[in-house]
């Protein structure tokens, strides 16, 4: 199996004659969609299978998601990761309240099981809801944090758990200058003293003709004689001036390779934020900047030394001298590495030490970048900022000896009051050594190791390293510290390649190298060993006095072979007794917990903590409520059915009532789609009294057929459900063909399959494909579509860094000729290794 060149390619683009965007004959997935995102999902769409097991984790208070009686978590992300990990974010609040550092997330696979579960910050428990400053006052106190309001919004109330007391505070967002620089400033007032808790700034400073890569290509949009700097490709990316829209042109060659000259800024930013789009893609998984395919515009122009991310879009200045902007790779890479930190679960934390592993992660990133790259006009290192020379010293920070350039090579007590740049300096020194080892050779520097490190550490490579360092990053949490990040890492390490490989083992080296320690409950590197996960159906329930209520102990095994696991419950009420019938079960299996209320039991809600007890432990939470439920809700959707054609989508309003006590959080998964489609809540999570729209998206091939939709509402203290009839017809009109035949794909061959179509009129643009492959590298195949009159059409391309099954993927192509005639799926194997066989396709004109 041969992949694409990135070398060459890099140097294709760096001397390429001129910059001419073609508009495309037909559609291809954008290069931040990944090609998974083009197929058709099975009924167990692995997304929406992710989030409904990490919301019955949460519901259960599986592990580290135990959560007090009056907190609720609320889904806000599933993002998929590499090896089809998908990691599940969450946020808390507490009587309503939200919770800033009461992030979670729950890492899942795509068979459904539960990996891991990391959550921030303490329980909030008995803290008063009543500011005793008004928030005008609030608002005023955060003002003082900058030296120009230009400015500032309306403060919410929230519960701040950063410091590890939970604290009413206000928090407030103010904007504008501190000490000449642009600041937005996220400011936490301690309701209760009017005193500044805590705050953390989201600026983090830190063909075309090019200045840094000279003539090379970049996507733009447009067409005639109107072009725009606007990269349609990777929604969200384009470039302008302080303005803010992006920079038109009446043809589509932009800059003149000046480096005064703000429109060649553009071209070294455009270039640079693609191949770091592209790198995320290929080379970690990435969907795009924010995980979820868009990203963000970039500006030049700014009058400063200096280049930032403001939470909204990066902007460039210029270098000291004013000879350039300051927008090759590594810089403009390591801003838009910000709002990959941003956007990863957790958001951007505060304090230096959080602030400097923000910092380090732009570093990284603009690493990634540059290797991805390998422009000869800039070869890939470990320096920052080399080429702009931003102050007229040479590069601003060193990867691979940190000490080099003033700044830590080592952890230290110290860290958490170094200022944030030079705080990085352990990251980014963990990092190289993680890449390359401490003595690489082939003319790469070598890296000290620090006192009480190992003799020596062999690196995995920059890919994988990149690939170990954004799994961390999906297990992030607003509190993160460096210790964090380490265990992160690790348990990233595992996930990828196996505890039982030199990556783990060199994940914890490179990190002990920089003086980062262990800390209690760090996966450990070795053979694999047997694990196993806890979670209850249902988590709640409610009993009288005198009566029993029960649940299912529900038990899965993750990893390594099936356990014995011991079950026991603690913290009931006296009066309360517990049995599990059996008490012990082999992991895969489950048990019943009957919990007895005796008739002296208060009325009350009880959290319930269970253990399962096998090589490892772990616990879920029943909330027992005795006596009348104080809070409860219910769940409908309107309307309660509908009728689509295959390839369509439908919709509904589900709606929540709060019917018992205080509203609380419910967080929605739908079940039992047929195969081919897909659902999607807007929002995921909601408070009771609130609704959501949920979108039930068909494929072209789903079997028509009546199917009751199941959308179950997880709530604090209960779980209800209702239902949506669906009903899927056939394609009228006899629009959709198919041609099942098989067609073995063999390595450098191409396989042409016929569809005869005997449609009327034009076809309706676009068309739509579906197609069946039996192949374990869809990245080995090119596809195209050749029309009735001749016109082909681009469907997917073939390249990458890595293999993923082909399946079943669903495209839409744009055409324009008539829909009767003969049809050409044309599949091309360009490499070798991987052979497969075409199984069906058809197409809907």
């Amino acid at each position: 199996m041969k992949r694409t060149a990135l070398a060459a390619a890099a140097v294709g683009l760096a001397t390429a004659a001129s910059m001419v965007l073609a508009s495309p004959t037909a559609y291809a997935a954008p290069p931040g969609a990944g090609k998974e995102d083009s197929g058709a999902r099975a009924a167990a769409d692995p997304a929406s299978l992710a989030a409904a097991v990490a919301d019955k984790a949460v519901s259960s208070g599986l592990d580290k998601l135990a959560k007090g009686p009056d907190e609720a978590y609320s889904r806000v992300s599933v993002t998929r990761g590499t090896s089809d990990m998908y990691f599940v974010g969450y946020e808390r609040s507490y009587k309503g309240l939200p919770v800033v550092g009461g992030d979670a997330v729950v890492v899942t696979d795509s068979a459904g099981h539960v990996r891991d579960t990391v959550a921030a910050g303490p329980s909030a428990q008995d803290v008063r809801t009543t500011a005793a400053i008004s928030a005008e006052r609030a608002t005023e106190v955060a003002k003082t944090r900058l030296s120009r309001v230009d400015d500032s919004a309306a403060p919410r109330l929230v519960v701040l758990t950063w410091s590890g007391t939970p604290t009413l505070s206000w928090e407030a967002v103010v904007s504008g200058l501190v000490k000449g620089r642009p600041s937005i400033q996220h400011v936490f007032v301690d309701a209760r003293t009017g005193k500044i808790a805590d705050s953390y700034d989201l600026v983090r400073e830190g063909s075309g003709n090019g200045y840094y890569y000279g003539q090379v290509t970049i996507n733009t949009s447009g067409s005639g004689s109107s072009y725009s700097m606007t990269d349609t490709t990777r929604p969200g990316i384009q470039c302008g001036g302080q303005g803010g829209s992006a920079y038109t042109g009446t043809d589509d060659a932009w800059g003149n390779g000046s480096g005064t000259n703000l429109e060649t800024g553009c071209v070294d930013a455009l270039y640079s934020v693609q191949r770091e789009w592209d790198m995320l893609r290929d080379w970690l998984g990435r969907n795009g900047i924010n995980g979820s395919g868009r990203g963000f515009p970039a500006r030049v122009g700014l009058a400063d030394v200096n280049a930032y991310w403001n939470g909204s879009y990066t902007n460039f200045g210029h270098n000291q001298a004013n000879t350039r902007q300051a927008t090759n790779i590594d810089v403009v890479a390591h801003e838009f590495g910000h709002a990959i930190f941003q956007t990863t679960p957790g958001g951007a934390g505060s304090g230096n030490e959080n602030g400097g592993i923000n910092e380090g992660t732009g570093d990284i990133f603009g690493a990634l970048t540059e290797h991805y790259a390998n422009n000869p006009n800039d070869p890939p290192d470990y320096l920052v900022g080399e080429e702009v020379d931003l102050v007229g010293e040479g590069p601003i920070r060193n990867m691979y000896n940190p000490s080099a350039l003033g700044d830590p090579n080592c952890y230290s007590s110290s860290i958490p009051s170094t200022e944030v740049h030079a705080a990085a300096g352990p990251l980014n020194h963990w990092f190289y050594l993680l890449a390359e080892g401490n003595n690489p050779g082939g003319g790469k520097p070598t890296s000290p190791i620090c006192s009480g490190g190992p003799s020596s550490v062999t690196g995995v490579g920059v890919q994988k390293a990149g690939q170990i360092y954004l799994g961390a990053l999906n297990r992030k949490t607003s509190s993160w510290r460096y210790t964090n990040a380490r265990a992160a890492s690790v348990a990233a390490a595992i996930e990828l390649f196996g505890a039982n490989s030199a990556e783990c083992n060199t994940t914890k080296a490179a990190w002990s190298a920089v003086s980062v320690a262990a800390q209690s409950g760090e996966p450990a590197c070795g053979t694999p060993g047997n694990d196993f996960s806890l979670s209850l159906n249902p988590s709640t329930g409610s009993a009288q006095p005198g009566q029993q209520v029960t649940t299912t102990v529900n038990t899965q095994t993750t990893s390594g072979s099936a356990q014995t696991v011991n079950l026991t419950a603690s913290g009931q009420p006296s009066g309360v007794t517990a049995s599990f019938s059996p008490s012990s079960v082999t992991s895969g299996n489950s048990a019943t917990l009957t919990l007895s209320v005796g008739s002296s039991v208060a009325q009350g809600s009880y959290p319930i903590t269970v253990t399962g007890a096998g090589s490892a432990t772990h616990t879920a939470v029943y909330t027992l409520q005795v006596g009348t439920a104080t809070r409860d809700f219910s769940i409908s959707a309107n309307p309660t059915s509908g009728t689509v054609q295959a390839g369509s989508s439908a919709t509904t309003t589900i709606g929540t009532t709060t019917t018992a006590g205080t509203a609380q959080a419910v967080n929605l998964a739908a079940s039992g789609l047929p195969t081919g489609a897909s659902a999607a809540f807007n929002p995921a999570s909601v408070t009771s009294g609130g609704s959501s729209t949920l979108t039930i998206s068909t494929a072209p091939t789903t079997p028509a057929g009546s199917y009751t939709v199941t959308v179950t509402g997880t709530g604090v203290t209960a779980t209800h459900t209702t239902t949506y009839a669906l009903t899927v017809q056939g394609t009228s009109g006899g629009r959709t063909f198919t041609n099942g035949t098989d067609y073995t794909i063999n390595d450098f061959s191409t396989i042409q399959s016929p569809i005869t179509s005997t449609a009327t009129g034009t076809a309706v643009s676009p068309v739509k494909l579906s197609v069946t492959i039996a192949h374990t590298c869809a990245e080995d195949l090119d596809i195209r579509l050749r029309g009735p009159n001749g016109t082909w059409y681009s469907v997917d391309s073939s390249g990458g860094t890595s293999c993923t099954s082909y399946g079943t993927r669903t495209y839409s192509v744009p055409v324009s000729q008539q829909a009767a005639g003969t049809w050409v799926l044309e599949v091309t194997d360009d490499y070798f290794l991987d052979t497969g066989r075409l199984d069906t396709w058809s197409i809907t004109l």
